[in-house]
C-alpha cells in the first residue's frame, strides 16, 4: 500500500538565488528538512501509529491492520498538502490561483526546444505511463501481503471487506487522489523540483528522483523500483518539461487503475 498525525516542521525559510518569475532556489538544509517533514510522519504512522490503532483495539477483525493503514496513510498525505499551502503562502505572500500555478509548475509542458507549450507535447504521457506500468514487471523486494493494496484487495478479506462498502471506497478514492495529485507529487515535482537547482545545479531532477524513493520509508520494498523508474521517467519528465503535471498525470494513471479496481469489488 502506497500511494500524517506527527508532524516535522521545515527549517527557516531560504529566499536567496530567486530568479525574476522564478522560484526561489532553496539551500540544502531547507530541501532536505521539507523532505524529513513528509517522510518522518508517513514513517511514524505506517510502522507505530497503524499498529497501535490495533493493538488498543480502534481496529479489529481481520481488515484491522488494512484500514488502519489507509485511514493514517490518508492523513499522512494529507498532510503533504498541507504542508505545501503553508509553505508556499510562505515563500509567495498569498495563495491566489495564479500565482500557486507558477510557483509549482502547474502548468502544460515547455518544449525544451521551441519554447511551446502544450499541444502535442501531452503525448509524451504515453511512453511515460507504459514505463511506469512497465515497472511492475521488475524484481521487488519480498512485500508483506498485509501492507501491500493490491495484494489485501486480491484476498478473499479484502474482497468482503469492499463488497458494497461506498465508505471505505470513498476514503480510499480520497488517498488515491491524495497521493498522485495532491500530495506526493505536489510535494516533489510542484514545490520541491523547481527549487533544487540551487543546490544540485543540473542534476537537480536526479537529487529530486532521489529523495523522491528513499521518501517511501513507509513502505520501504518499493524504493529500489521507484529509485530506478521514476527518477529518470517521472522527475526527468518534469525537469525537462518544466511541468509537474507530467508527474501528476503519469502516477495518476494508478490511481485510475486502483479506482476502477476497488470499484468493481465495491458492487459486485
Amino acid at each position: 500500500m502506497s500511494h500524517h498525525v506527527a508532524t516535522t516542521a521545515p527549517p527557516p525559510l531560504d529566499r536567496s538565488s530567486q530568479s525574476p518569475g522564478q522560484p526561489p532556489q532553496w539551500s540544502l538544509r531547507r530541501i532536505l528538512g521539507t523532505w524529513a517533514a513528509a517522510a518522518l510522519p508517513m514513517a511514524s504512522l505506517s510502522w507505530i501509529i497503524a499498529p497501535w490503532l490495533v493493538g488498543v483495539g480502534v481496529f479489529d477483525g481481520p481488515s484491522a491492520q488494512f484500514r488502519a493503514l489507509t485511514l493514517c496513510l490518508t492523513a499522512g498525505l494529507v498532510w503533504q498538502f498541507a504542508m505545501v499551502m503553508i509553505l508556499l503562502r510562505r515563500e509567495q505572500g498569498s495563495l491566489r490561483w495564479s500565482m500557486i500555478k507558477a510557483a509549482l509548475w502547474l502548468r502544460a509542458p515547455r518544449s525544451p526546444r521551441t519554447g511551446r507549450r502544450g499541444g502535442r507535447l501531452w503525448l509524451v504521457l504515453l511512453p511515460l505511463v507504459l514505463a511506469i506500468a512497465a515497472e511492475e514487471a521488475l524484481p521487488s523486494l519480498p512485500t508483506p501481503a498485509t501492507r501491500d493494496l493490491g495484494l489485501v484487495l486480491g484476498t478473499p478479506v479484502g474482497q468482503s471487506f469492499m463488497a458494497g462498502n461506498w465508505g471505505w471506497f470513498a476514503l480510499l478514492v480520497g488517498m488515491f487522489v491524495f497521493n498522485t495529485v495532491l500530495g506526493e507529487e505536489l510535494l516533489f515535482r510542484g514545490l520541491l523540483l523547481p527549487r533544487m537547482r540551487g543546490a544540485f545545479g543540473r542534476w537537480d531532477w536526479v537529487a529530486n528522483g532521489f529523495l523522491f524513493a528513499i521518501y517511501h520509508l513507509h513502505v520501504p520494498w518499493v524504493i529500489p523500483q521507484t529509485l530506478l523508474v521514476d527518477t529518470f521517467v517521472v522527475a526527468g519528465a518534469s525537469h525537462r518539461y518544466q511541468s509537474a503535471l507530467i508527474g501528476i498525470a503519469v502516477h495518476s494513471a494508478q490511481s485510475v487503475y486502483f479506482t476502477v479496481l476497488v470499484l468493481a469489488l465495491v458492487v459486485r
